[in-house]
């Protein structure tokens, strides 16, 4: 069997599991996250334990029981303690300023760039150029991590842009310049 897809998931306290119609559904006191099940790969709840099983020993059968249980285990794992990343914005004068569910971006652009904040997502911004995002679905927190960072990727010469927090940018050489 696969290594990773073998493994039980334990379940903390106040987390609901709930299998049914081939949809897996965490809820704890971060939220709940719904996951679709793939066939083929029976789900067992008993003893606050969740283990994935697998139909065959084919190649294919073997990584997505893998995947299977990792998703199941992110659900299980975001509805308990959460998921968070940052980010940072580096440039004069570029800076967020958070406004109800919508950031807005000041990124050298000639009009404010809006950013809605999908449900399930929560921003905390400080100091205006350091972002914290945080929620319980691990695939969402990272699409809009993402998407955020697309609004204005960091620059290869002067390193201005969105980052996210600890990433290194491989700066480049600007011209020589003529002699």
């Amino acid at each position: 069997m696969s290594r990773v897809g073998r493994r039980p998931i334990d379940i903390p306290k106040g987390v609901k599991i709930e299998v049914s119609d081939g949809k897996f559904v965490a809820e704890g006191p971060k939220g709940r996250v719904s996951q679709a099940l793939l066939q083929g790969f029976p789900v067992n709840v008993e003893n606050n334990v969740v283990t994935v099983g697998r139909s065959g020993d084919t190649g294919p059968e073997r990584s997505k029981h893998g995947l299977m249980r990792a998703l199941l285990a992110n659900a299980v794992l975001g509805v308990s303690e959460g998921f968070s990343q940052g980010l940072e914005i580096t440039g004069v004068g570029y800076k967020a300023e958070l406004r109800g569910s919508e950031v807005h971006f000041a990124l050298g652009y000639s009009h404010p760039v809006v950013f809605k904040v999908p449900e399930g997502i929560k921003i905390e911004i400080d100091k205006a150029n350091k972002i914290m995002v945080t929620g319980a679905d691990r695939q969402l927190l990272g699409q809009v991590c993402a998407e955020i960072r697309r609004l204005k990727p960091p620059d290869p010469y002067k390193g201005k842009g969105i980052k996210f927090t600890g990433e290194v940018i491989r700066r480049k050489v600007g011209k020589a310049g003529a002699k």
